[in-house]
């Protein structure tokens, strides 16, 4: 099935308008379950409920407040959170372009790519994106999407542009905040073996190799209990860890080799 758009704009970049449209380059594939009275199966609802009353309270009446350090609720009005809504646009306004390796990946947070737009010119579209690969760059561009300002990195991946908004900086846990590594150095002898087992995993990243493994036991069970399965838990062993690190390297390096 052809993707579809979830969102048209414009690149504004000095005197060039480039129309495009908005793909979300990644899904969520959650399972979902239905909240089910145990005795007879029926779906139950969440109600709002004064805990001094037990009275249900209907959302028309509820208010939204934020509290203080000491307590103090400061109440609010509806319109009052409307008004500081940015206003809604189809403006992607690109503000400066760095070297591709300048963001490290802590900052990005949810990838798009981005089509040309059927209704509009592609030769500006296609043009940047080959301004992009050639100087090896991306920009940093800034719009609203659905109320919701965002800052991000436009970027091209293997002939696609992409924009990956970003985190802002009172999101990112910086380095320094942590406390550093204690403990010995480790020895000559330790520090060969690690960098011979770092070496003999040295492979390729092949995406598709690696699923959610925990979904996968998930819809196997529900299938299993669907046709009348019986589902039997196995126990999991725990690892024991080794005090000794070079024994623990060595048995590391001996599994690599086995599995070679």
């Amino acid at each position: 099935m052809a993707a579809r758009a979830i969102w048209k704009g414009v690149i504004h970049c000095g005197d060039s308008n480039i129309a495009v449209k908005l793909y979300s380059a990644i899904k969520s594939r959650p399972v979902h379950f239905r909240l089910l009275h145990a005795r007879d199966k029926v779906p139950v609802r969440q109600q709002l409920v004064n805990p001094e009353t037990n009275a249900v309270v209907p959302y028309a009446e509820t208010r939204r407040a934020w509290q203080t350090a000491e307590g103090e609720l400061v109440m609010l009005k509806p319109e009052e959170l409307e008004a500081l809504v940015p206003e809604s646009t189809r403006n992607i306004q690109l503000r400066g372009f760095f070297p591709s390796t300048t963001i490290d990946h802590r900052w990005y947070d949810r990838p798009y790519y981005l089509g040309p737009d059927a209704d509009g010119d592609t030769g500006n579209y296609t043009a940047l994106v080959g301004a992009l690969e050639a100087e090896g760059v991306e920009g940093l561009a800034s719009w609203v999407m659905r109320k919701k300002a965002y800052i991000g990195a436009l970027r091209v991946y293997r002939g696609h542009p992409v924009l990956i908004s970003l985190r802002h900086a009172d999101q990112v846990v910086l380095g320094n905040e942590l406390r550093p590594p204690t403990g010995r150095a480790p020895a000559k002898r330790e520090l060969e073996m690690a960098r011979k087992l770092v070496a003999m995993l040295e492979s390729d990243f092949e995406p598709e190799e690696y699923r959610n493994e925990y979904r996968e036991r998930v819809m196997d069970m529900l299938e299993r209990k669907r046709k009348g399965g019986r589902i039997v838990k196995k126990p999991v062993k725990a690892k024991q860890a080794s005090p000794d690190l070079a024994a623990a390297l060595e048995s590391s390096l001996e599994s690599v080799r086995k599995r070679a």
